[in-house]
C-alpha cells in the first residue's frame, strides 16, 4: 500500500468536519500526516472513541483515549445565529470551511443547519459575538459516512472556488499592470509594474517568483530610488 492510498484511507475514516482542532489545516492533511508517522491517531476529537478504534483497526494499532489537547468528544451540534444581533461583516461566510452559512455583506446572515458540520471555526471571527453552537437531539446527532462524504465534496469545492477566484484576481492585475506598461513612464516605475507582474504571475502558477525577491542590481537601484522619493513626498505633505 503506497503512502498516498495509505492516506486517502485514513481519510475515508475521518469525519470531514475539517475543524482543525487536530492540528492540521483540515481532515485530508491530518490524515496524511498519520501515513507518515507525523501524527497520532488520537487527534480527532469529532470522531471519538469509535473514530479512533476505526484507524487503529486499519493501521493494526492499539486504541487510545482521545488527546485532550486536542478537545473532548461531544454530542454533535450546529451554528445558529441570532438573526437580529448579526452586522452582516461576512467574517463567519469566510471561515465556514464547508460554505454552510449564506447570506451577503450588511446583510442578515444564516446557517444552513443541513449543512453545518459543527466546527466551530464560525465563531472566534464573529465581531458580535451572535453565533452559538446549538446541540442536537440525540435521534439528530449521529454523523453518518453520507454526511461524512458531502461535507468532503463542499470542501473540495470551496478550495476550488477560492483557488480559481485568487488566480482571476491576480490575472485581472497583471491585465491592468500590461496597459499602464504600454503607457510611457521612467524606468522605475516600470520595474515596479513589471515585479508586480512576475508576482501576479507566480501565484497564478502556484510557484515563488522569480525576480521579484532578487530583481537585480539596477532594478533595486530604480526602486528604492522611487521609494525615497515617494518618502520624501509624503513628508512634504
Amino acid at each position: 500500500m503506497t503512502e498516498r492510498t495509505l492516506a486517502e484511507n485514513i481519510d475515508a475514516l475521518l469525519p470531514q468536519t475539517q475543524c482543525t482542532k487536530c492540528g492540521y489545516s483540515g481532515c485530508l492533511p491530518y490524515a496524511r500526516a498519520i501515513a507518515a508517522g507525523e501524527a497520532d491517531i488520537n487527534q480527532c476529537a469529532p470522531g471519538g472513541v469509535a473514530g479512533v478504534r476505526k484507524l487503529a483497526a486499519l493501521l493494526g494499532r492499539e486504541a487510545k483515549p482521545l488527546d485532550p489537547v486536542h478537545g473532548t468528544e461531544r454530542r454533535r451540534a450546529v451554528a445558529l445565529i441570532d438573526e437580529a444581533r448579526c452586522i452582516g461583516c461576512t467574517l463567519c461566510i469566510q471561515a465556514c470551511p464547508v460554505d454552510a452559512i449564506v447570506g451577503a455583506a450588511r446583510r442578515m446572515h444564516t446557517v444552513v443547519a443541513e449543512l453545518c458540520t459543527g466546527c466551530d471555526l464560525c465563531l472566534p471571527p464573529c465581531p458580535v459575538d451572535c453565533i452559538d453552537m446549538l446541540p442536537l437531539p440525540e435521534a439528530q446527532a449521529p454523523w453518518t459516512e453520507a454526511m461524512a462524504a458531502a461535507a468532503r465534496a463542499r470542501f473540495q469545492f470551496r478550495n476550488f472556488r477560492l483557488e480559481r477566484d485568487a488566480a482571476e484576481h491576480a490575472e485581472r492585475l497583471a491585465r491592468k499592470a500590461q496597459e499602464k506598461l504600454a503607457q510611457p513612464m521612467p524606468d522605475a516605475k516600470q520595474a515596479l509594474i513589471l515585479a508586480a507582474i512576475e508576482r501576479a504571475k507566480a501565484r497564478r502558477a502556484g510557484l515563488a517568483p522569480a525576480n521579484t525577491d532578487n530583481p537585480g542590481s539596477q532594478r533595486r537601484a530604480e526602486i528604492a530610488a522611487t521609494d525615497t522619493r515617494r518618502a520624501g513626498a509624503k513628508k512634504s505633505i
